[in-house]
């Protein structure tokens, strides 16, 4: 079976996915109460017809409120104090995602797309909450979603506790790059995605209405 055939079943499914994996701050343990910033943020274009990549989007932002990355962070993400210092801010960043989005041919309304991401925290919780946070608002685009755990655990019957390790080793799929990168975690989510789809599943907006 041809997967555009099988994508094109559902209205509700786009033309393109956007695959979205933001990486933010993160402190130890004794300071998990402080607010975390988002400091890379990824989108891949993924054509709904063939699941391959057209397009990335990429960019490091300038944390603000705790400017400073802790050795946690860096220990954990790869991420280096030089890869954020002097980048754009999240508001910059959301008018620069705003512009791909356009350049793209997301934003045209005879264009069927929806974001992709693994859980429900990146834009139910993360990306939402800081936009409050910096008096940002937050593009109806962001507001609609497939939480490729859920589409996984309907596709496969179980729930990976484990993200993309558990949906990898699942699928039998070598994991690509390193953990805790926002643009390799694009990736596995894209090859995940495309595994799923040949094998006939059909993707569905998981999120509720804000």
């Amino acid at each position: 079976v041809q997967i555009g055939a099988l994508l094109l079943l559902l209205g509700c499914l786009g033309q393109y996915f956007e695959v979205l994996g933001l990486l933010v701050t993160y402190f130890s343990f004794s300071v998990s109460l402080a607010l975390q910033e988002i400091i890379e943020f990824p989108i891949l274009k993924l054509n709904g017809r063939t699941m391959e990549i057209e397009s990335t989007f990429h960019m490091y932002v300038q944390p603000v409120v705790h400017p400073q990355l802790t050795p946690f962070c860096t220990e954990l993400t790869g991420i280096i104090q030089a890869m954020v210092d002097g980048q754009p801010s999240l508001q910059q960043v959301l008018e620069r995602v705003d512009e791909w989005m356009a350049k793209e041919g997301l934003l045209d309304p005879n264009v069927k797309s929806i974001f992709v991401t693994c859980g429900d925290w990146d834009l139910k919780v993360m990306l939402p909450g800081q936009c409050q946070y910096l008096g940002l608002p937050v593009a109806d685009y962001f507001k609609q979603w497939i939480n490729l755990k859920k589409a996984y655990s309907f596709a496969m019957g179980c729930w990976p506790k484990n993200g993309l390790l558990d949906m990898n080793k699942g699928l039998s799929l070598q994991h690509i790059g390193r953990p805790h990168s926002g643009i390799d975690d694009c990736k596995n989510i894209a090859n995940i995605m495309k595994t799923l789809a040949y094998r006939g599943f059909i993707f569905k907006q998981t999120s509720k209405p804000f």
